[in-house]
């Protein structure tokens, strides 16, 4: 019971990694509430987080709004009191070259993925700072380390987090706040990476194409990504704050021409 006491807040709660960090929190004795754009999943993983015994409050709110996430965070201090931890793990991806984006996408990814985690860190770390020390989970990506073809909106974006991490660290350390960052490769089952598969028209051919990509011969499970999200919450990282964790199977560490046996 690592978490517990501590109530959160987790963002993109209703699939993926946001849901099983809440499920992850809550084996680990931690309150959540739990947000999305779309209020039914968020009812969904509410309800699998009190089948194991935990409790969730699930709040209907688009990040890239502002009175969204002012009322997200003051649901979540009227029913549990207090905030402890804030996991920023919304987020939205849209193809696009430098040519090809579209204003419109461009804007709608920096305003959910760099805008939305910088307003509910801002708001979040208001009630977080009351407690006198807490943690604050922001998550990028592998393509916010290194860039890729069309995708310039999301690379950007995330780029943007990977930074603003080290910048708010800077901001919180005199509060007790650490602010860490994750950087995730393909992780599976998540819906960007199923829409992905789906897309290609063959998706279990593409499927082992990403994995003869990754050292370890597999994608990441949202469960993995969210037992780094439960350590960097708990008492157990105390003195590690604005860093930046990649869990990728290795995929980072190989030089590009590891690649070419793997796939000829």
């Amino acid at each position: 019971m690592r978490l517990q006491g501590k109530i959160a807040i987790i963002t993109g709660a209703g699939s993926g990694i946001g849901r099983a960090g809440a499920l992850a929190f809550a084996r680990e004795g931690a309150k959540v509430t739990i947000a999305g754009r779309k209020l039914e999943p968020l009812k969904e993983t509410g309800k699998a987080v009190q089948d194991i015994g935990g409790e969730a409050l699930p709040v209907q709110a688009d990040i890239s709004k502002l009175d969204d996430v002012k009322s997200m965070v003051e649901q979540c201090i009227k029913a549990f009191g207090k905030l402890n931890v804030l996991y920023n793990n919304a987020g939205y991806g849209i193809g696009g070259s430098i040519i090809d984006a579209e204003e419109e996408s461009w804007d709608r990814v920096l305003n959910t993925n760099l805008k939305g985690t910088f307003m509910c860190s801002k708001y979040a770390i208001r009630e977080i700072k009351k407690q006198g020390s807490g943690s604050v989970i922001n998550t990028s990506s592998v393509m916010g380390l290194t860039g890729g073809p069309a995708s310039v909106a999301y690379c950007a974006s995330k780029g943007g987090i990977v930074n603003m991490t080290r910048a708010m660290s800077c901001d919180c350390a005199p509060w007790g706040i650490r602010v860490n960052c994750i950087c995730p490769g393909s992780i599976y089952p998540t819906r960007p990476v199923e829409e992905e598969f789906q897309t290609s028209g063959d998706p279990e051919r593409l499927k082992r194409f990403y994995e003869k990509l990754y050292p370890m011969g597999r994608l990441g499970g949202p469960e993995e990504v969210a037992n780094l999200a439960v350590f960097l919450a708990s008492d157990e990282s105390s003195f590690i704050t604005g860093q930046i964790f990649v869990i990728d199977g290795g995929v980072m560490a190989q030089f590009p021409e590891a690649y070419w046996p793997k796939l000829w």
